[in-house]
């Protein structure tokens, strides 16, 4: 079952004494129940404005959009208890405690106060909850705005770069919860720019680029439309290695925090490494494959995009695979 199905889509801002500004245009996107999916691109590529006209906060050109089988805008009012969201930055009373924040949007909405507490424990603030939220770290508001997103048990929770401006340990802590939610029934959708967390965590993923999705499908998928054809070698001799190596044509590169390993590139049949150390009287202690990262493939999907050419990536990627109240 989709919970997002959005088809030719198409969203212009006009602005005054300047050109008419397309932030998406011809979009199509289906997230299917179940698990976390990642929804990335660049700065200027769409995401946000996509958020924002699934919840309403802005109406599309033309295109359909249905969100858990119901017609948006039109029939949002329908689905709303049903969807939980973070768009930007979580807004609380400062001077609050964080239960009373939750208390306030509880009581505002109907929602029994013994959720309050389940959401305290899922986002792990139980022991903060009675502090004012002014005190709290970033990594711990945003827990908060994800509690509250949550208060009324969505089936679909849509967030917004929750991420942004947290340390690594809030990053962590946010990375948890979000993995931890896809576990338990809640459909995730996860706007990031952070592609390392986004890997971690999603099970599927859509890049947008000018205001389209150029490539979607699982995580496993993608990356192995951006395998690299290099390898890692390992061997005794390193520095006489990667004299033999680069004699035969290979480029050899030293892999960062590696003391003895390198990347080795232009390899079309690894037995061709192994058969030019061995003639040398150097011998492997390894020789492995190097996958593409999600950030690698996507910096290459984006810049084909850039260029013009995003029409030929999505119809070969496609194969594989105002600020907003907090809880709104």
């Amino acid at each position: 079952m989709a919970v997002i199905e959005i088809v030719g889509a198409h969203k212009t801002y006009r602005r005054w004494r300047k050109p008419p500004e397309r932030a998406v245009q011809g979009l199509d996107l289906t997230v299917e129940a179940g698990g976390v999916f990642g929804f990335l691109g660049p700065n200027g590529s769409g995401k946000t404005t996509t958020i924002r006209l699934l919840l309403g906060l802005v109406r599309p050109d033309s295109g359909s959009l249905h969100m858990l089988g119901r017609s948006v805008p039109a029939e949002l009012p329908l689905v709303m208890g049903r969807v939980g969201a973070l768009v930007e930055t979580p807004l609380f009373f400062p001077n609050f405690t964080g239960r009373v924040n939750l208390a306030l949007l509880a009581r505002a909405s109907n929602i029994p106060k013994a959720r309050i507490d389940e959401m305290l424990e899922l986002v792990d603030l139980q022991g903060r909850a009675d502090d004012r939220v002014k005190g709290y770290s970033l990594g711990m508001k945003q827990r908060l705005g994800i509690a509250a997103a949550l208060l009324k048990n969505p089936e679909l929770l849509i967030l917004d770069e929750p991420g942004n401006g947290l340390d690594a340990a809030g990053i962590r802590e946010v990375r948890q919860l979000i993995k931890h939610l896809g576990t338990i029934g809640v459909t995730v959708l996860l706007s990031s720019h952070q592609l390392g967390e986004v890997q971690q965590v999603c099970d599927r993923v859509a890049i947008m680029s000018h205001g389209r999705v150029i490539a979607s499908g699982s995580v496993s998928d993608l990356l192995a439309t951006g395998t690299t054809g290099d390898v890692r070698v390992r061997l005794g001799d390193t520095s006489m290695g990667a004299t033999v190596l680069r004699s035969a044509g290979f480029t050899v590169t030293a892999l960062e925090g590696d003391d003895d390993g390198w990347r080795v590139g232009g390899v079309g049949d690894p037995a061709l490494v192994t058969k030019a150390l061995s003639e040398a009287g150097l011998y492997l202690r390894e020789l492995s494959p190097i996958a593409a990262d999600l950030e690698s493939v996507f910096l290459d999907l984006t810049a084909d995009g850039a260029d013009g050419t995003a029409g030929e990536t999505e119809t070969t990627a496609r194969s594989v695979v105002e600020q907003n109240p907090v809880g709104r």
